[in-house]
């Protein structure tokens, strides 16, 4: 990190996961080792078993901290992302471009990518916190 307010910062987000119940899948300290002797250090940390209403799924963290929440298909899935004050930028990744544009399409995000192997698309939506008004237009 740039500086230890900002490792302790993420170091609450870590606390407030845990608390709140979700699982450190990997990571979730400080990196051992003397090559982290200088500097402020998080590991890469990625949470399971997250709800959306919890801390670390709502807030932007701006570590490098990973949630993964379950959802049972596409409309989930679009609620799930949707459930949130942010939308500065995010992605769909799916083996059919049709559906993922479809997805895509539903998510409110400024930046929505949709990958699927070579196929590149790029959604605009300014939305929220992020931006006033709304675009949309859709880049192959």
């Amino acid at each position: 990190m740039v500086a230890e307010r900002q490792r302790s910062r993420i170091e609450g987000y870590l606390d407030s996961g845990r608390e709140e119940g979700a699982t450190v899948a990997l990571g979730g300290g400080r990196p051992s080792g003397s090559a982290f002797d200088k500097g402020w250090y998080v590991e890469p940390t990625v949470f399971s078993d997250v709800d959306n209403k919890m801390k670390i799924a709502q807030e932007e963290i701006f570590g490098p901290v990973l949630v993964v929440i379950p959802y049972d298909g596409d409309d989930d899935a679009v609620e799930i992302a949707n459930d949130s004050n942010y939308g500065l930028c995010g992605s769909v990744w799916t083996g059919d471009n049709d559906r993922g544009l479809g997805v895509a399409r539903q998510v409110a995000y400024r930046h929505l990518h949709a990958e699927r192997a070579r196929a590149h698309r790029l959604l605009h939506a300014v939305r929220r916190l992020q931006g006033v008004g709304r675009r949309a237009r859709v880049r192959a």
